[in-house]
């Protein structure tokens, strides 16, 4: 019992030193420490991992960049910088998988960098470009999107592992920045003039595509691709084949690119419904 208790005292003046050397130092910030598990066993891991949240870091600052850009009206910019923060966001899950570095702290950032890239910087690039003139419906479209982005990655964290990798469940935060960001994209490379009922109408798409974030509609998440492993040779020559286009027509290309797959959502709900209403009728006249 006695050992039991200088054992514990000991434990106690030694993180008290710790704690007494972090508040001597110039800024004094603790170090991460997290608990998980390891060969079957409960261990305490301190630091973060480097290269993935490096990568997180670059999608955050990519997307605050593009508020920056949006509110000075340089969409171009704006638009560049989302895209950019989509593939830096692509990135950091698929490296941390595959170099074993996935951590809760690195979850926790990817979901905040992601508010920001791809639901408040859209919103307001949005907001900047075509809802200034119509006062009240404006900020409110562009806060129905945001707000809809939000609950659509804390949904996303909360189900996480419980349902099909296959796909997910509403439509993903960086395709819907995709498709809310590219239209200014496209608008300010054509110099497109907004009106009053033009405004509107886009409002009325961006709080359409921000419900279909937070939809039932199941989205292929082509986690099933193995980068690991072995693909179709013509699975390669495709991909050369979409870079090449892209890089022809980024702007029209990208922002059809990310119509296209907003809309599979419903379009997949349709089709298994009226497969669901042929069954039942081909059951009933048997």
């Amino acid at each position: 019992m006695r050992m039991t208790n200088e054992t514990e005292n000991g434990e106690q003046e030694l993180r008290d030193a710790e704690d007494q050397e972090n508040y001597d130092t110039l800024l004094p910030i603790d170090e991460h420490e997290e608990i998980v598990s390891e060969g079957g066993k409960t261990v305490r891991r301190r630091g973060i991992f480097l290269l993935p949240n490096l990568l997180t870091l670059g999608a955050l600052f990519a997307g605050f960049y593009a508020i920056i850009a949006g509110m000075a009206g340089n969409f171009n910019e704006a638009g560049w910088a989302i895209f950019i923060a989509g593939i830096l966001d692509g990135l950091d899950g698929r490296i941390a998988r595959l170099t074993n570095t996935q951590s809760a702290f690195g979850a926790q950032f990817d979901s905040l960098s992601d508010m920001v890239s791809f639901g408040v910087a859209p919103s307001l690039i949005m907001f900047s470009w075509a809802f200034e003139d119509i006062g009240r419906f404006g900020w409110a479209a562009s806060f129905i999107y945001m707000s809809c982005a939000a609950l659509r990655l804390a949904r996303f964290n909360v189900q996480l592992g419980t349902t099909d990798k296959r796909f997910f469940v509403g439509l993903q935060s960086p395709l819907a920045a995709g498709v809310i960001t590219f239209l200014p994209w496209v608008g300010y490379r054509y110099g497109l003039e907004i009106t009053p009922a033009m405004a509107i109408g886009l409002a009325a798409i961006t709080v359409f595509i921000g419900l279909l974030m937070i939809s039932n509609y199941r989205y292929v998440s082509f986690k099933e691709i193995d980068f690991k492993g072995t693909v179709p040779y013509l699975f390669f020559v495709a991909a050369v084949v979409l870079l090449v286009v892209i890089a022809q027509n980024p702007h029209e290309t990208l922002l059809f690119m990310s119509v296209s797959y907003a809309i599979t959502g419903p379009l997949m709900w349709l089709y298994r419904k009226q497969q669901g209403l042929r069954v039942k009728r081909d059951l009933s006249d048997s």
